[in-house]
């Protein structure tokens, strides 16, 4: 079949499967595009050609940013537990460059997108060519190259020759739940164009099997050795726990044999929130609860983490624990110098399922009365009278119910981890790998994409919203309706905190104009956030009380159009950091503040454990 390069690309892509417990769905759901000379007329032609219609083979979606357009397609492969993603091409350039950030979220969350950024000519008859970089140690390097060490799979197509070995390639990472991340194929923009006659195999209906890998029965015996010399363990719930699909192993699991189960970012939900086995957050925006039995926990299993410095507190929580590490991926199995079981999450809980092992039960009993104090904890934080950034979580969590809240970097996250009640782990979708300011609204237009029946919360701030908003007239073109929670404090306000803790005076945190001194400290910026979002589309609703943001949310729910819900807040919070994290802190400063900010800092890092 002769056909170009694009073209058998759009042609492949769009026969791909994925399966796993015998479900298949579409591997490619879709390509997100924003075209310039490097891809129109090679993807952009092929697109056209197949048409572009969400009934096509491979439908094409309109962005506004390439950055949000792969946060887009991340918020959709989460939702459906990696089992699907979308393509994403740019031209060559800024456009290529842009997907950089996009991408290394998604490597670093271990989520599938495939990225199809244009290149400079394979040819060089035209070179340099616009937009091109030169290199005068190589005329093989492109600014795609920069795309090289956040992508998990990278390949360059000189030759069409090349593109089959390529795209087998890319579907096994996106497909490998162990390898999984961003992929990368750099298309240059001749080699796009250029015809050739591909075998008929190549675009016949593919399934790629998802595997779920068993424990090697050496090292489970090792594992379940290890579980019975303990007394006091603890479960730390990973987002490898989702992406199996393992919450019920995970729940008979903690019910059978007396085990708390703390909870990661990307595992809240794992287990419902008011279940006694269910203890909530860990780490530095953990709850009491849990970081209480982190301390004295003896054991430590991990079960689909990989253990970022949030959820150890910097190597300062777990005592003397011991660790088991449950992971498909056998690099962070090997953390913290564990007992590793390299399987998927719910083929490992069910099989040490299988001992009649039990913790202490006055453990098991302590931890029931921690998570109950805790959530005693949350209702009186919720119930304040003024509307505080927790007093609006709490309003917001009441009429959310069954939907999905999506955040991504602030304060929020923090206060999200300590204090959302969530039932199931769909509910929750805090990107906090990466905690990229910007990924909220685009994420959540992916989480709808993926899931369209389920009511979808965006809650960000001014400092995210200013950063990437435009993915409000993506949401509107398409008919996808998100209710956007914008929360207004002028300013970084969760970097200010942490800008004054560690003595930099809040420096470049709030938004204000110069003062008559040449500094920042002057009026608020005239910027209105209402009628920007109002700009793009959106239904715009304001609320500056507890009483005005509920009737504004039941009105946004009961919408059929995107809404923007704008809430000021006033300062004021809910409980502080459980747990300590590493920010290093100025060791020699002319400033009082930084000074005693250091003693602290050496105080805490005492306790700091090397884990190995």
């Amino acid at each position: 079949m002769r056909l170009t390069v694009a073209q058998a690309l759009v042609r492949f892509l769009s026969s791909q499967w994925s399966e796993r417990d015998g479900v298949e769905r579409r591997l490619i759901a879709g390509c997100f595009g924003i075209f310039g000379h490097g891809n129109v007329a090679g993807i952009g032609q092929a697109l056209a050609e197949q048409g572009a219609g969400t009934g096509d083979a491979l439908p094409y979606y309109l962005a506004r940013n390439e950055q949000a357009m792969v946060h887009t397609a991340v918020g959709y492969a989460r939702t459906l537990d990696r089992l699907s993603t979308f393509a994403c091409t740019s031209s060559i350039g800024p456009g290529a460059t842009n997907m950089v950030t996009g991408a290394a979220l998604a490597t670093i969350n271990r989520l599938p997108v495939l990225l199809l950024p244009g290149d400079v000519f394979a040819t060089r008859a035209a070179g340099p060519v616009l937009q091109e970089l030169e290199d005068p140690r190589s005329y093989d390097v492109t600014v795609n190259d920069t795309l090289r060490p956040v992508s998990r799979f990278f390949d360059r197509i000189n030759r069409p020759e090349q593109l089959p070995s390529a795209l087998l390639a890319a579907m096994r990472v996106l497909t490998d739940p162990a390898e999984t991340g961003a992929v990368t194929l750099a298309l240059p923009q001749d080699v796009q164009a250029e015809a050739y006659d591909w075998p008929e195999e190549l675009f016949a209906r593919r399934v790629w099997h998802v595997a779920r890998p068993v424990p090697e029965p050496a090292a489970l015996a090792r594992a379940l050795e290890l579980l019975r010399g303990s007394r006091r363990p603890l479960i730390v719930a990973g987002g490898g726990v989702v992406y199996s699909r393992a919450c019920a192993e995970l729940l008979r699991f903690a019910e059978n044999h007396g085990v708390p189960v703390a909870e990661t970012q990307a595992g809240k939900g794992a287990l419902p929130y008011d279940h006694p086995c269910a203890v909530g957050a860990v780490g530095h925006t953990g709850t009491a609860a849990a970081n209480t039995l982190a301390r004295e926990a003896d054991l430590v299993i991990g079960v689909g983490t990989r253990y970022n410095d949030f959820t150890t507190a910097s190597r300062t929580l777990f005592g003397r624990a011991r660790f088991l590490n449950v992971n498909v991926t056998a690099f962070d199995a090997a953390k913290n110098s564990g007992e590793t079981l390299v399987a998927d999450a719910r083929e490992a809980l069910d099989a040490l399922d299988r001992t009649d092992w039990r913790a202490d039960p006055e453990w098991t009993r302590q931890a029931a009365a921690l998570a109950a104090g805790w959530q005693a904890e949350i209702s009186r934080t919720y119930a304040g009278t003024e509307l505080t950034q927790p007093v609006m979580l709490g309003i917001l969590n009441e009429i959310a119910e069954d939907g999905v809240v999506v955040n991504a970097a602030g304060s929020m996250p923090g206060e999200l981890h300590k204090l959302w009640r969530v039932r199931d782990p769909k509910g929750y979708h805090v990107e906090y790998g990466y905690s990229c300011m910007g990924y909220e609204i685009a994420g959540g237009l992916g989480v709808k994409l993926a899931d369209p029946e389920r009511e979808v919360f965006v809650l960000v701030g001014d400092g995210s919203y200013l950063m990437m908003a435009q993915e409000i007239a993506t949401a509107v073109q398409e008919g996808v309706k998100l209710v956007i929670v914008l929360v207004d404090n002028h300013g970084f306000a969760s970097i200010g905190d942490l800008s004054e803790s560690v003595g930099a005076l809040r420096l470049g945190t709030a938004y204000r104009m110069r003062g008559p001194e040449g500094e920042l400290d002057g009026d608020r910026l005239p910027v209105d956030l209402a009628a920007n979002a109002a700009s793009l589309g959106a239904d715009v609703l304001c609320a500056s009380d507890p009483e005005a943001l509920r009737t504004a949310l039941v009105k946004a729910v009961a919408s059929a159009r995107t809404t923007v819900v704008h809430v000021e807040t006033v300062p004021g919070g809910g409980p502080g950091a459980q747990a300590w994290w590493d920010v290093p802190i100025a060791e020699v400063s002319g400033l009082a503040r930084t000074r005693a900010a250091r003693e602290h800092y050496d105080e805490a890092k005492r306790d700091q454990r090397p884990y190995l």
